[in-house]
């Protein structure tokens, strides 16, 4: 089943510079890659947030205040980083007057949440290798 959801970009407030831990960026684009939409849906509960993710950008939607967008996650540069376990440098635009606030808990929170929806996904399923020549046994 597809979902479709819309959400509404306010004004924004102001933006800032910072660093995604690699292991938040790596996990989050792992589930990104495995999604046939094209986005995923990251419900951080600690919070009562939503993070959607798509290769563009990652936002922040407060689940008890709507549709409206508070925070996003935007010019992620992974190619700026010089190794896989470095951080990944993208810029925080707040549209909130709450969202600076609410960014001091959420890259942990994230993090958390994203572990938790990789944990719960299904194991791939096994794959038997038979040798040419050969018919399954």
């Amino acid at each position: 089943m597809i979902v479709t959801e819309t959400f509404y970009r306010p004004p924004e407030l102001a933006h800032e510079a910072r660093t995604m831990p690699a292991e938040t960026y790596n996990l989050a684009h792992l589930l990104l890659n495995r999604a046939s939409t094209g986005s995923v849906f990251v419900p951080i509960r600690a919070m009562q947030y939503l993070a959607v993710i798509d290769r563009e950008e990652f936002i922040f939607v407060d689940r008890e205040g709507g549709r409206s967008i508070d925070i996003a996650w935007r010019r992620i540069d992974p190619t700026a980083r010089a190794a896989l376990d470095a951080p990944v440098p993208y810029e925080v635009v707040f549209y909130a007057l709450s969202a600076a606030e609410t960014m001091k808990r959420l890259q942990g929170e994230f993090q958390k949440a994203l572990q938790l929806l990789q944990d719960r996904r299904p194991a791939p399923a096994s794959a038997r290798i038979i040798p040419l020549g050969r018919t399954p046994s």
